[in-house]
């Protein structure tokens, strides 16, 4: 079965290709959106032919699907501090200053705002999410090992539980996305979790 377009893991030229690309993309979404996001800009941008654009990547959807690949394999590590309420607040903080990050803010507005309307890429950004949220939920576990919280608690909902307030003042409220907020939302989930709100029916 042919790979699907992006999906290849390249070294040495073609991995250098690869990044230059995808850094082009993610400026080109940054700055006018998907519906301004061109594979022919992308190449100029990124100082590389067309035709391997085309050729590797083939639509703006399969573009698109590989940086948000390269982003999840990129985003930091999860934080080990043992404490429920400090791993929380350093996972606040990491989405809180990618949102407010002038060029990743924008980058994901744009995403997000074409996932409403393309599966491809709603399938593509759903798969980013789900690998963040797995790379932070052993911190939940941990707790639950330490008698932190419930035997039981669904360490991934505690974990969208801190960073679903953060998208709502991002996307919908326009409230400050400042350091009280990411606090307010690591302290919110860790008494949610301690009461018994994720335990597992």
């Amino acid at each position: 079965m042919a790979a699907e377009p992006g999906s290849v893991r390249p070294g040495g030229r073609t991995a250098r290709v690869r990044a230059a690309v995808l850094a082009a993309a993610g400026d080109a979404l940054a700055e006018h959106g998907m519906a301004g996001l061109d594979l022919a800009d992308v190449a100029r941008r990124a100082d590389v032919g067309r035709t391997t654009v085309y050729r590797r990547w083939g639509s703006v959807p399969a573009l698109v699907a590989d940086l948000l690949a390269d982003m999840a394999e990129q985003s930091l590590p999860r934080v080990e501090t043992g404490s429920l309420l400090e791993d929380l607040l350093a996972n606040a903080r990491l989405v809180r200053r990618t949102l407010v990050d002038p060029r990743q803010g924008a980058l994901f507005k744009a995403m997000i705002a074409a996932a409403a309307c393309d599966d491809r890429t709603a399938d593509a950004l759903h798969r980013f999410y789900a690998a963040r949220i797995a790379e932070w939920a052993p911190c939940v576990d941990q707790a639950v090992e330490r008698g932190e919280v419930p035997p039981g608690t669904d360490a991934h909902e505690v974990v969208r539980a801190v960073s679903a307030p953060l998208y709502y003042r991002f996307l919908a409220s326009g409230d400050p996305l400042d350091e009280a907020a990411a606090r307010r939302c690591a302290r919110a989930a860790v008494e949610a979790a301690r009461a018994g709100v994720f335990v597992s029916d």
